[in-house]
């Protein structure tokens, strides 16, 4: 069995090769040459349960170059990237254009379809920890490999966009994992999210190392030695302008650094670094009353919210961990045990 470095680099040439093919590019029903845009779906065929599709679109420059994997909607009710990419679509101009762009639109339709968060309605799992899929499994075990196989393993780099779901207050920020495993692609990822835009930035070395069980759509490019993020900015499963502009300007600010389009690169100058986050969960069913908003700082032992039972006595008092700032807060009243309340990031003073 090939272990997983070899892994990697027999990934990488796969996706490189494979990027660079003269003439047309098939993806699903999706088709576009050199100079050319073409929309279309990838098909994901009924199984054990119901099948569904994957809107994307094919962005090819006239010159040669790298290829991008924009992916949205992973969570259904995570709108604001969404309505990002057709923006992304409609501005995108293929003869300014050098490489490829992938856009998938909306990733997790029968999510996106029946407004759920987080899981799908069809089996219950969360797309964003499955992959990289099955193509025997539930459906969102084959949304997975169909994106894994027909849009992560062409890519030369991506970006997984995610927002706020429908419950959660969000403020903008940035995952970057540097797994060193594979040094291009944890300093290029660096690179990546300084010049997306986001000044928050997460250092997550927590996630998995192992392709064959790479649970998360970013960690699937990442091990397979793809510079690769997560972004989120957007909330509460709403369209707000001033989160679909910011997700617009991210993907041409990330253009730019590529060199894909032209113009002057932009890095953030002054991050913050968190690097340590912890989801706060709740120990019970009943009404959450969250007494923090996105963005706050809190410290130690600060009062994020109370649980109560349906008739409004208080159940559970939850608490900051750790001094941080709220990434995001749960701002919707229906909570289930183990469900998330919110995030608290721990911040590097200098790094």
């Amino acid at each position: 069995m090939r272990s997983p470095a070899v892994l990697v680099a027999v990934f990488v040439c796969t996706a490189r090769a494979s990027a660079q093919q003269p003439g047309t590019l098939h993806i699903g029903s999706a088709a576009a040459r050199p100079g050319e845009m073409g929309s279309g779906f990838i098909e994901v065929p009924a199984g054990v349960d119901s099948g569904t599709r994957v809107p994307l679109t094919i962005v090819r420059g006239r010159e040669p170059g790298p290829t991008l994997a924009l992916i949205a909607g992973t969570h259904g009710d995570e709108v604001a990237p969404i309505i990002a990419l057709q923006r992304v679509r409609r501005e995108l101009d293929p003869a300014r254009l050098r490489g490829t762009v992938l856009l998938v639109h909306v990733a997790n339709l029968p999510s996106f379809l029946r407004r759920t968060v987080y899981y799908s309605p069809i089996d219950g799992k969360n797309l964003n920890r499955v992959y990289p899929g099955k193509r025997d499994g539930t459906v969102s075990e084959r949304i997975a490999d169909a994106i894994t196989r027909e849009i992560i393993e062409r890519a030369d780099y991506l970006v997984d966009i995610h927002a706020g779901d429908g419950n959660e207050s969000l403020r903008p920020y940035t995952y970057w994992s540097p797994l060193g495993l594979a040094p291009r692609a944890d300093s290029v990822a660096r690179e990546m999210a300084l010049a997306w835009g986001n000044d928050y930035i997460v250092i997550d070395t927590a996630r998995p190392r192992d392709p064959r069980a790479s649970v998360y759509t970013q960690n699937t490019a990442h091990l397979r030695g793809k510079p690769a993020l997560t972004t989120e900015a957007g909330y509460l499963g709403i369209a707000a302008e001033e989160m679909v502009a910011r997700n617009v300007q991210s993907v041409f600010r990330l253009l730019r650094y590529l060199k894909m389009v032209p113009g002057d690169v932009e890095l953030v100058r002054h991050p913050l670094w968190f690097d340590r986050t912890e989801v706060l969960r709740s120990p019970g069913t009943g009404i959450w009353y969250p007494l923090v908003e996105r963005g706050h700082a809190v410290q130690k032992g600060t009062v994020i919210g109370v649980v109560t039972d349906f008739f409004g006595d208080t159940t559970a008092v939850i608490t900051a961990p750790f001094a941080g700032v709220m990434l995001y807060v749960v701002a919707t009243p229906a909570i289930s045990a183990g469900e998330p309340l919110g995030m608290v990031g721990h911040a590097l003073e200098e790094r």
